[in-house]
């Protein structure tokens, strides 16, 4: 054969293989997964959203993959120059491919008979596979990679392809991107990090299952040591601090030993999770992939002293009930509690008819399980919400007790004892009932009426109504209204909503003052039998006697942010005003409650206030089967209402007597948190006094003589 001839022979062979080579490439871009002009100019970067309180304290996350974008600018150049070093050093050179690594790749695998392989990628190719591809080791994957790498470098600038990248990789121990890699491993931000720390983390990238040192330390340290000797080579860092920083251990932030909660703020973050859509300016954003930023009315100071509260007061009140609980007491109830229990019980639910006996008899002999029911239920529960109230803005939330979130790992989804909750409110209502009196009747805090035991024939019906009177009165016996709301007098109150208004006239006050939830226009609403309400409805409705007698929409969200810091929603100055009450009722009505506090049922709460100057007002509640204890109070700038009970009704604070009453169960909550904000000089809490001045006389009426208080 001539040689032109073999040449001829070559030249057509070395065609077809590259037309072949050419059309299989060009078949394998038309027809697989590549990502359109509109896809590589707006990538799916699933961003995590980002809560803050309103003083800039981070609260949580919501998250498909916790990632958190960082821009260039705060990127560390160090952490740049380890990448590059390690990952690709021709970085700058290149359009997307690095055709001399890749043949050098081939050629390796090539000669090894594919046991040995090299990497050839670039860094715009990992950030094909990682946005766009999946993570296939196939050569159908490789040219649809290398062709979204060349796509991507002819749209974005190298700087935007490091930011996107550094902010998209996984790092290993479930964190993406850099931002929350850094706080995962080292619970530090990005520019706080040591070069040995930055080095650790440019090496989890390359294979972050395997050298992720919180399962596997040597070989973490191990890898970190090679990005470190990787960047000496190339110049980065000097070899002086290449042995300096090779010889460090790697201090990893420890993991928190409390694994149900998440923040300081469990309830309140899950509360604006379950909500987020009811703002009409959110609708069209994903929570978890767009990467908003939420500044919330929360402010942590304020919750950190509410968590504080409930922890010591609970706790210490746990004890007590457990001292004096006794199951033996209470053997059909435990015996109910542990039934009710099983059926509940996937493994019994879905077992046949003919199994159920034998499951539920295991269960009876499980002492893991029965222990389980019986902690459960005698699990002293609280909610918590302190209120701004003259804009509404919720300043802290408590929606569990502490015992209860430490023990239940996904607590944070749990039942809300503020929001989620609807309980009767005992004699919290009652300043409601004395409000409606006082609008209707015309009556002063120091007006005369009997406070006897007291019968009412309710109308069109044989039945009647004869309230327990709740003080020791005689059948003579007046007493003044101011006294009788300081004592929490039953039968006064039955008077007033009865003689002096009505329960049609109380429940529009009610209503009107911020509770929807249903209620019964009966003589009972006057102590608080006439229905259910949640917490946050009776902080709401309280706001009314601070605030002049109007009522502010409690409100969670200050502002929020698209990814590039565009406001999409800003909380503005509440123009709908809600006038539930006339400025002198209101005040009539803090004049009152203050004495509750001072010398009535709620006295506890004062010695909170004995080195402070403060005024504080409230009404404490406790329902008749002793399950509910309640205090919602005052100050001339905060609201506060607490809830503490048991999640089943069945168990009540009968066990501890008077120590189950609102004034002692839930107040000193409020007390401890109320002083602890007045004693912080920085949240400026300063005013002291309302503003109104006093015209109460320091007297009882009792039998028509003047008798002085005590």
């Amino acid at each position: 054969m001539k040689l032109y001839q073999y040449l001829l022979i070559l030249f057509a062979i070395s065609l077809g293989i590259f037309l072949g080579l050419r059309f299989y490439i060009l078949d394998v871009i038309e027809t697989g997964p590549i990502p359109s002009v509109v896809e590589l100019e707006n990538p799916d970067q699933s961003l995590a959203t980002r809560v803050y309180s309103k003083d800039g304290v981070l609260l949580d996350y919501y998250f498909n993959q916790k990632r958190v974008n960082l821009t260039i600018d705060e990127i560390p150049q160090e952490f740049i120059n380890g990448l590059i070093a390690t990952e690709d050093r021709e970085y700058y050179k290149h359009w997307g491919l690095h055709v001399n690594r890749i043949l050098k790749a081939i050629v390796k695998m090539v000669i090894s008979f594919g046991k040995e392989k090299e990497g050839g990628s670039t860094i715009t190719q990992q950030l094909a596979r990682t946005l766009y591809l999946d993570q296939a080791s196939t050569i159908n994957r490789k040219i649809r990679e290398a062709y979204t790498a060349i796509q991507i470098e002819k749209r974005y600038t190298k700087d935007e392809i490091l930011e996107m990248y550094i902010n998209q990789v996984y790092y290993g121990a479930g964190a993406y991107g850099l931002f929350t890699a850094c706080n995962k491993y080292f619970g530090k931000k990005p520019h706080d990090l040591n070069q040995a720390e930055i080095a650790y983390l440019v090496g989890a990238i390359n294979q972050p299952g395997r050298f992720d040192a919180f399962k596997n330390y040597n070989l973490g340290k191990r890898r970190r040591n090679v990005v470190l000797s990787m960047m000496a080579d190339w110049g980065v860092i000097s070899n002086e601090d290449f042995y300096k920083f090779k010889e460090m251990e790697i201090e990893l932030k420890k993991a928190s030993n409390d694994k149900s909660t998440s923040g300081i703020a469990p309830h309140y973050i899950e509360h604006i999770r379950q909500n987020f859509k009811e703002n009409p300016n959110l609708i069209s954003y994903d929570l978890y992939k767009d990467g908003l930023t939420i500044i919330t009315s929360l402010d942590s100071r304020i919750q950190n002293y509410a968590n504080q509260a409930v922890e010591d007061h609970i706790s210490y009140y746990q004890r007590i009930f457990n001292k004096s609980f006794k199951w033996k007491n209470n053997r059909e109830l435990e015996k109910n509690l542990i039934s009710e229990a099983i059926r509940r019980n996937p493994k019994y639910r879905n077992a046949d008819a003919n199994s159920k006996k034998a499951i539920a008899d295991q269960f009876k002999k499980n002492k893991s399980f029965t222990d389980s029911v019986r902690n459960v239920a005698t699990t002293i529960q609280c909610g918590v919400v302190v209120l701004n109230p003259k804009s509404g803005a919720v300043l802290a939330m408590v929606g569990a007790s502490p015992k209860f979130m430490r023990e239940n790992r996904h607590a944070k989804h749990s039942l809300n004892h503020v929001t989620q909750i609807k309980r009767q409110p005992g004699s919290s209502v009652k300043p409601f009932v004395y409000a409606a009196s006082i609008i209707d009747a015309g009556l002063t805090p120091d007006d005369s009426i009997s406070c006897s035991s007291y019968t009412y024939n309710l109308p069109d019906s044989e039945d009647y109504w004869a309230p327990n009177i709740g003080y020791d009165c005689d059948s003579n016996m007046n007493v003044t209204i101011r006294f009788a709301l300081m004592k929490s007098i039953n039968s006064v109150a039955a008077r007033l909503i009865t003689l002096y208004t009505s329960p049609q006239k109380v429940k529009a006050l009610l209503q009107k003052a911020g509770v929807e939830s249903p209620l019964m226009a009966v003589p009972a609403l006057a102590l608080g039998a006439g229905g259910e309400i949640r917490p946050i409805e009776l902080a709401t409705a309280y706001c009314t006697f601070p605030n002049s007698g109007i009522r502010p929409e409690p409100f969670y969200l200050n502002k929020v942010e698209d990814q590039y810091g565009n406001k999409i929603f800003e909380k503005r100055m509440n123009t709908t005003i809600t006038d539930v009450m006339d400025v002198k009722t209101s005040e009539t009505l803090v004049d009152m409650m203050k004495d509750v506090v001072s010398r009535g049922t709620a006295g506890r709460v004062r010695q909170h206030f004995d080195n402070w100057n403060v005024q504080v007002a409230g009404k404490t509640g406790t329902t008749n089967d002793n399950s509910d204890a309640w205090f919602t109070g005052y100050t001339p700038e905060l609201v506060c209402c607490v809830w503490v009970g048991f999640d089943d009704h069945r168990v009540n604070f009968d066990a501890i007597g008077d120590n189950g009453q609102g004034g002692r169960a839930a107040g000193p909550i409020f007390g401890k948190i109320m002083q602890s904000i007045y004693q912080d000089e920085e949240l400026n809490y300063k005013k002291f006094a309302f503003d109104y001045e006093s015209n109460k006389k320091d007297t009882l009426q009792i039998n028509g003589v003047e008798a002085i208080s005590n």
